[in-house]
Parts: structure tokens; C-alpha cells; sequence
């Protein structure tokens, strides 16, 4: 009788998980586009992460190299990394050997489960944040979506590099230099330079039509990280969001930023609060960028909050 129990049980749970599966919407198809013979950008959405689109909203990127493959970023669910995986196979038959993931941040690293066997690598700051703080990544994700995601799992960086370095290295046959500023977008973000084909991948460091989230940032850093991308004689950015980027592009996001800062630099100076500083404030560059409304109120207290507290 036992037996017969756990069996009907275990007929009913899976018949759970089907029609949960079957109510979910599916994940978008990603932009593939190719910027050379080994370096493919899967393009997400640029909207913010819903029901709709389960959460994909990152840029991934596939590096085919001389007898294996490199993923950078995986997505915000072992699903959205399982989709990403299909599309890479379309493009390679060698195996994916190395994962890099950019910063801690969900959308790029909690597809990780997907790619069983790789080696997985990040600045040191990405590893611990990612361990601090991915269980809350899981639990939006499960918001998102509302339902569980029992296979999602953090799984942090086996390799790390140190903050404020920049080591060159050669992986499946690519040079490269995995740059870790400071801070910018995080204070764990990592950016990969690869100097033979003049290509940055920048993660969340670089965003194209895209308000960037101020989220976890460090204003000041970010803007000087920005700075120092113009020293690169860079040919093609692949940004954590968005279509890909011209270096003249990634000059004019650092424009915004710099007048951004010292817009409420000043408004500080003068006692006036982040509200009245918005009002003040010519966003005209800025309300052109997808998702202004979710996220430019928020960026404004938190850089009004960074500053105040470096002139206080």
C-alpha cells in the first residue's frame, strides 16, 4: 500500500511540474550576431526581466577557440542557460570548456548549472558576492516567474583574479587580458580584452540604449573605468546589454555618466535633496535609453547618496 502511495504521489508531482512548465511562457530566441569567426554575442532583450521573457535580458557571448570554447555570462536561470547552450551548439561542436562570468549579478551568472564541466572564472569580488548574495538572485528569479527553479544553483568561479589588476592569459588559443578595475558597475565587475581582434567584452561595465543600473555601483570608479576603455584602440564592444558598441559609442556613455556625476555633485553642494536635483537636471540623453522610467530615479538617490557621503 506504501509503495502504491509513493507511486501516485510521485504520477501527481510530476503531473505538477508538467502543467507548471506548460503555463510558463517561453524564453525569447536570443540576436545572434557574429563579430568574427570565433567571437559570437548572443543578444538578449533589453526590457527589464518579467514573467514574459522568464528573465533573459543578458548578453552572452561564445569565443571558439582552437579545440575548445569559452561562455561569457550564462543568463539568470539553469533554463536560460540550457536555451543559451542549444543556440552555442548550433555554432561549434567543441566542447565549452570555460565559463566567465563578468560580475555576480543573477542575469549573468545563475545560468552557470547549464555547463557542467566547465571551469568557471571571475575576479574574487564576483566569487564572494556571488556567494553572499545568490541565494537572492534565486529567490527573484522565483518571484519573477513564480514558480521554483530547483535546478538553478550558484556555482562561483573555481579560478579568481585579484581587484585593480589586469592578467594577460591565453585559453583555448585566445589572448586575452581579464581586466578588473577598481569598481564600476560592481565592485567585483571583470572585463575581457582580446587584443588580436580588438574586441572588449565589457559585461554591465559598457551598456548600449540601455539605462544602466546604479544598483551596486561605485559612481565615481565606474566613470574613471569608462575613461580608461579610450586608452584601448578598440574596434568592437560587446556590452552586457544591448546591440553592440563603437568605442565613439562607449565615449558618449561615458559623457552621460561624467555630467550625470557632476549635475548632483553640485546639487549637493547647494543642500538640495536627489528630488529636487532630478528636477533641475537636463535627462534629455538619457530618457532615450530603454527602461528610463524603472531605473533612473532610483540610479539618482543612489549616486545623491554616494556623493553626499564622499563631500560630507
Amino acid at each position: 500500500m506504501t509503495r502504491i502511495f509513493a507511486v501516485v504521489m510521485g504520477l501527481f508531482l510530476g503531473f505538477l511540474l508538467t502543467v507548471s512548465h506548460a503555463g510558463a511562457a517561453e524564453i525569447p530566441a536570443p540576436v545572434m550576431v557574429k563579430v568574427n569567426d570565433r567571437i559570437h554575442a548572443l543578444l538578449g532583450p533589453m526590457e527589464m526581466p518579467t514573467k514574459q521573457n522568464q528573465g533573459y535580458m543578458v548578453n552572452s557571448i561564445l569565443l571558439i577557440g582552437d579545440t575548445s570554447a569559452i561562455v561569457i555570462d550564462t543568463g539568470l536561470s539553469d533554463e536560460i542557460g540550457a536555451m543559451l547552450a542549444r543556440h552555442y551548439a548550433k555554432l561549434t561542436d567543441k566542447p565549452i570548456k570555460y565559463v566567465i562570468n563578468t560580475h555576480h549579478h543573477g542575469d549573468h551568472t545563475l545560468g552557470n548549472a547549464a555547463f557542467p564541466g566547465a571551469k568557471f572564472l571571475s575576479s574574487e569580488i564576483c566569487r564572494q558576492l556571488m556567494l553572499e548574495d545568490g541565494p537572492t538572485w534565486v529567490s527573484i528569479l522565483e518571484s519573477i516567474n513564480e514558480r521554483k527553479f530547483p535546478n538553478t544553483k550558484v556555482i562561483p568561479a573555481d579560478t579568481t583574479y585579484p581587484k585593480d589588476s589586469r592578467t594577460e592569459l591565453t585559453l583555448a588559443g585566445i589572448k586575452m587580458v581579464f581586466w578588473v578595475p577598481e569598481a564600476a558597475h560592481t565592485i567585483g565587475d571583470m572585463m575581457i580584452w582580446l587584443p588580436d581582434d580588438e574586441v572588449l567584452l565589457a559585461g554591465d561595465v559598457l551598456v548600449n540604449q540601455v539605462t544602466p543600473s546604479f544598483r551596486d555601483a561605485k559612481l565615481k570608479e565606474w566613470i574613471q573605468t569608462l575613461a580608461e576603455v579610450q586608452n584601448l584602440p578598440i574596434n568592437t564592444i560587446v556590452p552586457g546589454h544591448g546591440p553592440l558598441m563603437s568605442k565613439q559609442q562607449a565615449a558618449a556613455m561615458h559623457q552621460r555618466m561624467l555630467s550625470l556625476y557632476n549635475d548632483i555633485t553640485a546639487g549637493v553642494k547647494q543642500g538640495l535633496t536627489d528630488n529636487e536635483i532630478r528636477q533641475k537636471m537636463d535627462l534629455g540623453e538619457w530618457i532615450k535609453l530603454h527602461n528610463f522610467n524603472e531605473q533612473m530615479g532610483n540610479n539618482i538617490n543612489r549616486a545623491y547618496l554616494e556623493i553626499e557621503a564622499d563631500n560630507f
